[in-house]
Order: C-alpha cells, then structure tokens, then sequence
C-alpha cells in the first residue's frame, strides 16, 4: 500500500496546484500582453496608470484620412449620453503609429478634438512594433511615389476595451455600430 501512496500523493499534489495555479499564470500573461509604456504630452503613460478607469485603446496615425476619425467618432458618439460622473471613469487612448510625423501636442489636439476624455500618445518604433504586436494589431507603412505626404499607413483598426480593474474585455472592429459600442461601454461603466 505505501508504494501506491508514494506516487500517487505527488500526482495529486500537482493536480492541486495545476487547477489552483494555472489561472494565476494565464492572468499574468493576459496583463503582461496588454501592457505598454508610451509617451504623452502630459510624459509616459502606462495601462496601470488608468486602474480605476474604462479605457479603450486604439491605434492609429493622424493623416489617415478615414478609418481613424471614422473610429474615434463611433467612440466619442457612444460616449455621447453617458452623465459627467460615468465619464470621470472613462479614457480613451490614441497611440500613434507614426511617431515620425505625429508629434505630442498635435496629438493631443487631434484626440481631444474627438472627445475631451481621449489622449493622443506613441513612442518610438520598436516599442510601438512590440506593443501592436502583443496586441494582435498591424500597420505597415506604404510608401506612396509622387505624394507629398510621401507615404500612408495601413493598419487594423480596432478599438481594445478594458475594464475598471485593467482586465481587457473585448476586441470591437472599426464596423462596430456606437449603439453597440454604447452598450459595451454601459456594462463597464
């Protein structure tokens, strides 16, 4: 009977541990995937730095001519009905892809035009590269012969929703209707 104990005691012991510690792993990777450091005209800013608050991140440049404002109204227009007490809860974060044109305080003025809620920020290259990437996003410059504007960026266009406690909620496409954008928004807030 002993040797039977013997082997089955530590399989046990590490079922026990698989089912109690396998969640806390999978939530800090979850944390880990959705972190970043970027840099606004307020200095960097960080996903912890909005515990507390809903935050919407998106990704995107300034001299994109439709898909970004397109996103930022659908946001700034389900934000529309919500009281002034539900949207001291609320952030919505632009991060430029295109650090090379889209400068700090134009930033800024481009994501508050939208919504006074909303905070323009990016970084340099590799940590923009590292942070679409963890995020499961895109972009890629094209460069356009003859323009002045000399290239374009392609790129997703989804707008990540956070809860309260920094936990992501959900992945919403650039076709997402405001009403439904709403309704998301109203079960965080």
């Amino acid at each position: 009977m002993k040797p039977f104990f013997k082997y089955i005691l530590p399989v046990a012991i590490a079922i026990v541990a698989i089912i109690f510690i396998e969640p806390i792993i999978n939530a800090q990777k979850e944390t880990q995937k959705y972190n970043f450091e970027v840099t606004s005209l307020s200095g960097v800013i960080k996903k912890e730095d909005f515990k507390g608050k809903v935050l919407a991140v998106y990704f995107g440049y300034m001299y994109c001519p439709d898909v970004c404002p397109t996103s930022l109204s659908s946001l700034a227009f389900a934000l529309q009905n919500f009281s002034p007490e539900q949207l001291k809860n609320f952030r919505g974060l632009f991060i430029s892809v295109d650090p090379e044109r889209d400068g700090l305080e134009q930033l800024d003025e481009y994501a508050k035009y939208f919504h006074k809620n909303f905070i323009g920020a990016t970084s340099h290259k590799e940590n923009i590269d590292d942070i679409t990437k963890r995020y499961e996003s895109f972009y890629e410059k094209i460069y356009l012969e003859g323009s002045k504007m000399d290239y374009s960026v392609s790129h997703t266009s989804y707008i990540y929703l956070f809860n309260k406690k920094g936990d992501f909620v959900k992945k919403v496409d650039h076709f997402t209707h405001p009403e439904e954008l709403k309704e998301v928004l109203s079960q965080l807030l």
